[in-house]
């Protein structure tokens, strides 16, 4: 595959990490530059400690302390990344993603369930009401998704 982000979200690049900031939450036409315009943001995929410091340089969280923090709540995050479901949210008003981090865990029959199955995207959101949450899926099942 020749565009990262098919390739990351396959479950192909697990040394890279994807980042998605919402115009909304990072207003910067210099993004554009490191990844692809997508709506309401821009969404990049880079190798893992350049995507750590960029996320740090654009939120001001440390990427491996924002997804430990997210990952106490379950939520729906959009399989392209770009997009969410804030689990707080009784509708839609007020709730829209500010930015994720993903990155993909290689397949491992060690650890069973979903990992015994393929390669896992994990993947953390930040809502515009300051919950955080994380969601998780088969690479393999990003197209049913």
């Amino acid at each position: 595959m020749s565009d990262p982000r098919e390739a990351f979200l396959a479950g192909e690049q697990p040394d890279d990490v994807a980042l998605f900031l919402a115009d909304s939450y990072v207003s910067d036409a210099r993004l554009e530059q490191f990844g692809d315009r997508v709506d309401d943001g821009v969404l990049i995929v880079v190798d893992g400690e350049r995507g750590r410091n960029a996320f740090r340089a654009a939120t001001g969280t440390g990427a491996m302390e924002f997804a430990k923090s997210a990952m106490n709540l379950e939520g729906s995050i959009d399989d392209d990344l770009t997009d969410g479901q804030c689990p707080e949210a009784s509708s839609d008003d007020g709730h829209a993603v500010q930015f994720v981090f993903a990155f993909a865990e290689e397949q491992n029959e060690d650890v069973g369930s979903i990992y015994a199955e393929g390669d896992v995207i994990h993947a953390y959101a930040q809502c515009t009401c300051g919950t955080a949450y994380s969601d998780r899926w088969n690479a393999t099942d990003t197209a049913a998704r």
